[in-house]
């Protein structure tokens, strides 16, 4: 009205129009554009292991495929009044207030052909609490006299870079450590148990204590497992390359550092 594009007109109305345009500016998402320079490379050899290729070989029986990594900082949530269960017409209530209890790391593998997974708590992620996962799959067969096997991991400190596949070479030597390009976790089948830990049984948190909470992902995963089927991976290295088309076609020129001059007298 004051543009005088309108002599009049009610909120209601300016929000019901806005409501069905097609361009709503206050609406955002959030994304993390991959700037790896080798990301196809990258994330086409993990493509390859899911569909049991390596170095554009087929793997051999004795070769295993697993996907790792860690879910940090998952809080014991301590309601001040217990949840009521569910009843008829009527969801579980569960008290919005709560006493932090503490938080701990759940570090879990996936066998992604197999359908096997392997998981531990540790008070905090480290090197040395993935170097026991690890453990925790190569003690048992048949990964111990395995020809080689496939961990895949993000780029997290605690298995990050040559130095983590080193370590884990010198005491497992038919360990290959495989990384997926920066910012490209949803490559990791291990995410897609993570998800579903977080809405099944992390979402709400209402655990009293950290032990509490240990006893229920150790018992979730067993759970899991029981029924466990491997998943229908059907992302491909040709989706793969219709992504970095329509990416390419988002690229802008990375933005100059700008020097500034300091102009007081």
């Amino acid at each position: 009205m004051a543009s005088g594009i309108v002599a009049q007109i009610s909120g209601t109305t300016l929000w019901r129009w806005l409501s069905q345009d097609a361009l709503r500016p206050w609406h955002h998402r959030s994304w993390i554009f991959p700037r790896d320079p080798q990301f196809a490379r990258k994330a086409g050899r993990i493509l390859d292991l899911y569909l049991r290729r390596w170095k554009g070989a087929a793997l051999g029986p004795s070769d295993y495929v697993l996907c790792t990594d860690e879910k940090t900082s998952i809080q014991a949530r301590r309601r001040m009044h217990r949840s009521l269960p569910p009843a008829p017409h009527r969801p579980i209530y569960v008290e919005h207030e709560y006493a932090r209890a503490g938080a701990l790391a759940y570090l879990a593998a996936w066998d992604v052909h197999r359908a096997k997974l392997f998981g531990r708590c540790e008070r905090k992620n480290s090197i040395a609490a993935f170097e026991r996962l690890v453990a925790q799959v190569m003690n048992q067969e048949p990964y111990r006299s395995a020809s080689r096997v496939f961990f895949i991991a993000d780029n997290g400190s605690s298995h990050r870079g040559r130095r983590a596949a080193a370590r884990l070479r010198a005491t497992w030597p038919n360990v290959v450590l495989v990384h997926t390009p920066i910012h490209a976790s949803w490559l990791n089948q291990i995410e897609v148990y993570f998800s579903i830990v977080q809405r099944k049984l992390l979402t709400p948190s209402d655990f009293d204590h950290l032990s509490a909470l240990k006893r229920g992902l150790i018992a979730f995963q067993r759970r899991y497992q029981r029924s466990a089927k491997p998943f229908k991976w059907t992302f491909t290295r040709r989706d793969l390359h219709v992504l970095l088309v329509k990416l390419k076609s988002h690229n802008v020129a990375p933005h100059k550092k700008i020097r500034s001059r300091n102009t007081s007298p």
